[in-house]
């Protein structure tokens, strides 16, 4: 068994000070003198550390298999792992489906145009070539890494303070309630870090000779709607992606508990790091297909109000219409949804097992006695 939870750290940077090649690295760190250059054998020999290597071990990285040497649970380096595991998670997550993304705008933009999918693509080649295709990426990537960034930092620290708020008993009780609250309050942080930068990616991406990118996209952006212009569609995105994301997260660590209950034989903690990934993954997808249902109408409004200036809620429900706001780009949007909240729950939980941390969900909150 425990081969099979091999740590994704290469083992030279284990901090378990039985290892050779730990012992080694430590006292080539430490050394002041020619000690560093001792044979490999004298220093195997050496069965507890100086004070000095002692005071050196931050350095060095536990491995997943060593449980409590590791990043502490909900200190600071614990939210700091979970915050560059989102910027990680979302943002190569987002610019890498930049193609369906600038389609599915498109289909939401002009429909008469965008007929559907593969016409969408076919459109898109003729006018703009390969290099059309991924138009808008760097506002994609650095908006949703900014995104991922709040999201998934501030979702562990709110979920972390609203079960010691309700308490060990009530926390189990209503577990699904703080998964909701957490994340919608991770997700108000988030929006406004993003809100800017989707602003800008939607106007390139949806008029052809706006802008080649950010770096002349924003400024011109700036200079026609003013930096006010950049938060037109704050309230829109919250109502996308508030939802969005409580339906993501709620949902994910439900749906992975069920998968461990239901599904596999073993506890979690004895599943290999590679199933656990699995899992997440599979997780994750299911998840997302949740989370683009419920927050598809309001990604419509999104789309319509940065494309169009001066356009109001009032402008785009009149012109798309209600049944509009709930289908237009729907199929499409699932599959890109769901196959992108699928890999950032793949990808965040690699993350947090490459640095020593458990992988999220699928374990039930233990009530105290």
């Amino acid at each position: 068994m425990e081969s099979q939870k091999n740590s994704l750290i290469p083992s030279f940077l284990y901090s378990s000070s039985s290892s050779p090649r730990s012992v080694l690295l430590d006292q080539v760190l430490s050394s002041n003198s020619n000690a560093a250059f001792q044979s490999p054998s004298n220093l195997i020999e050496k069965k507890s550390p100086s004070p000095t290597m002692a005071s050196r071990k931050s350095f060095l990285i536990a491995s997943p298999t060593e449980p409590g040497k590791g990043i502490e649970m909900y200190s600071p380096s614990f939210y700091a792992a979970c915050t560059f595991g989102g910027i990680l998670s979302c943002g190569l997550t987002h610019m890498t489906v930049t193609p369906l993304d600038l389609v599915k705008c498109n289909m939401q933009i002009d429909p008469a145009k965008y007929k559907s999918i593969s016409s969408g693509f076919g459109v898109l080649l003729k006018e703009q070539g390969v290099r059309g295709f991924f138009r808008g990426w760097v506002p994609t990537l650095l908006g949703y890494s900014a995104q991922g960034a709040c999201k998934f930092g501030f979702y562990e620290f709110f979920k972390k303070y609203y079960s010691d708020l309700a308490g060990p008993e009530f926390a189990a009780k209503y577990k699904t309630l703080i998964y909701l609250a957490g994340s919608a309050s991770a997700e108000v942080i988030a929006d406004v870090a993003l809100c800017p930068f989707e602003a800008v990616k939607v106007r390139v991406q949806t008029q052809p000779g706006f802008a080649r990118g950010m770096s002349d996209g924003f400024p011109k952006f700036v200079k026609t709607e003013g930096y006010g212009g950049l938060y037109k569609g704050l309230a829109p995105l919250w109502g996308r992606q508030i939802p969005y994301t409580m339906m993501k997260f709620a949902s994910f660590e439900t749906i992975v508990e069920m998968i461990y209950k239901y599904a596999i034989p073993n506890p979690k903690h004895e599943c290999s790091k590679g199933l656990q990934l699995g899992v997440s993954f599979a997780g994750g997808y299911v998840a997302g297909v949740f989370c683009a249902i419920v927050s598809h109408p309001a990604d419509n409004l999104v789309s319509f109000l940065n494309n169009a200036k001066g356009a109001t809620v009032g402008d785009a429900v009149k012109k798309i219409g209600m049944v509009g706001l709930f289908t237009r780009g729907l199929p499409l949007r699932i599959v890109m949804i769901g196959t992108l909240t699928g890999a950032q729950w793949g990808l965040y939980d690699a993350f947090k097992v490459f640095v020593g941390l458990p992988t999220t969900g699928g374990a039930a909150p233990v009530p105290a006695k």
